[in-house]
């Protein structure tokens, strides 16, 4: 069964969360997002933290507008889409991932590599899809086979 999709970014300043995110509707769920490595860039350097500090249910509508109005550098960065009004924890094994209520991981790890789960196995085809048409590198298929990750953590 497919559990995601992996695949690699360009090692630069862009807008890659509001690309890779594009099929997911962000606005539509509430985001744990880890205090991980990421920051805006401003006149072409980097400046501020993405986002300075564990967030526990960002809302989607404001997470849409950082991703999509902004350029930043993704270095490290952990985040998680639960429901509309769900308990929001961060989720540490796939064992808890499918126990929870978050419906999707999203993981870069040293600005390149990018990790995907999501429940939604249509949602799955239609992020392989998306990735695919944006041209970024080996893009695969994350499978019970396959799936070598204990943790769903950047660290």
């Amino acid at each position: 069964m497919n559990r995601g999709i992996r695949f690699e970014i360009p090692n630069a300043y862009g807008r890659f969360l509001g690309e890779i995110l594009k099929p997911m509707e962000v606005s539509n769920f509430d985001w744990f997002i880890g205090e991980e490595e990421s920051y805006f860039v401003v006149d072409d350097t980097l400046g501020d933290d993405l986002f300075p500090d564990m967030i526990m249910g960002m809302n989607g509508e404001e997470l849409q507008k950082i991703i999509d109005n902004n350029e930043y550098y993704l270095i490290f960065a952990n985040l998680k889409a639960f429901p509309k009004g769900a308990q929001i924890t961060d989720v540490i094994t796939y064992e808890d991932y499918m126990l929870s209520d978050c419906q999707m991981v999203l993981l870069v790890i040293d600005s390149t590599y990018v990790t995907v789960y999501c429940k939604d196995l249509e949602k799955v085809e239609e992020l392989y899809n998306h990735i695919n048409r944006q041209g970024f590198e080996s893009l695969a298929y994350i499978t019970d086979v396959n799936d070598t990750r204990t943790k769903l953590s950047v660290w």
